[in-house]
């Protein structure tokens, strides 16, 4: 245990004290639930949790703003990335560059959160301890040329938290303590835990479709926890395809959510894997530098356009 510890990147780097402190906060509030059960604030919550963390950060920040995946209109772009600000992970500019370097430098020299640093630390220690990460550290920039040149998604990167008080104060008023202390507390740590489920457990256990050069694998148990993610094997390989669950049994219901956009003319230019190839592909080249991965984004793949 001690050689574990030892070993864990997180205990060897300084605290970052201001988001320790919201991070515990919301684990009390958490915890100050079960004292206020009711089934409509649970229900709050679960509705929540989908608004975040499938509209949110598995449609929004994750498949359309750092892969483009599939292209939307600007105000469906816009309300998806104000949903994935209520699941406390930060504004689109910090999340979308650390996860394009991740990409670019999967558990290697680089990564922001490889298990081979340690598994606590691939999942909350690289955000409690270490440089804090924000949407203007120098070292992430460069990896968002794209979102840098919007207005609103570097107002927003600013701003990130705005929504989420807005959204705690209404469910104060409409619904007292409990609505408040599940639909915000054990809503966003219940998300929180589930995405970090991704950099860590789906780099350390599960299976691989795909010789792709990494740690990563796929689990049904990830994927069910955050929407479809957990196909993560899978994505490693077809980084820009909008669909992660790539047969009938993979259930990925943020590809059901594209789907739903798509049926009412509200998505377009779908990147699919083209199933079937699975023994024959081979690891794609990774990008060299961070705006190669932000210029190259939308034809870093071969892809089938579906739609208009």
């Amino acid at each position: 245990m001690a050689s574990t510890v030892k070993r864990d990147k997180t205990f060897s780097q300084p605290v970052n004290w201001v988001t320790t402190f919201f991070m515990v906060a919301f684990h009390i509030g958490a915890i100050a639930a079960l004292f206020f059960f009711s089934w409509k604030a649970v229900l709050v919550a679960v509705a929540l949790w989908w608004v975040s963390g499938s509209l949110g950060i598995g449609m929004g920040y994750h498949r359309l703003l750092t892969h483009r995946g599939y292209k939307t209109p600007k105000w469906v772009e816009y309300f998806l990335t104000v949903c994935a600000t209520l699941a406390l992970e930060g504004g689109p500019i910090f999340w979308v560059a650390t996860h394009r370097k991740h990409h670019q430098n999967t558990d290697k020299e680089g990564d922001p959160h490889t298990p081979r640093d340690g598994g606590l630390w691939s999942h909350m220690g690289w955000i409690l301890t270490g440089k804090a990460m924000h949407n203007k550290l120098d070292s992430l920039l460069p990896y968002v040329p794209d979102l840098r040149k919007d207005k609103f998604h570097v107002w927003i990167s600013e701003y990130h938290w705005i929504p989420e008080v807005v959204l705690g104060v209404a469910l104060f008023y409409f619904g007292g303590w409990p609505y408040l202390l599940w639909g915000m507390f054990v809503r966003t740590v219940f998300g929180l835990h589930s995405t970090w489920l991704v950099n860590s457990a789906t780099h350390m256990w599960g299976s691989q479709r795909f010789i792709t050069g990494d740690d990563s694998t796929n689990s049904f148990w990830v994927a069910i926890l955050t929407f479809g993610e957990g196909w993560h094997n899978n994505h490693h390989a077809h980084p820009q395809m909008a669909r992660h669950g790539m047969t009938w049994y993979e259930i990925d219901m943020n590809w059901y959510g594209i789907s739903a956009l798509r049926a009412v003319g509200l998505a377009w230019d779908i990147s699919l894997p083209k199933l079937g190839r699975e023994k024959a592909i081979k690891p794609l080249a990774v990008p060299e530098t961070p705006a190669a991965i932000a210029s190259n984004v939308t034809d870093a793949l071969p892809q089938e356009s579906v739609g208009d």
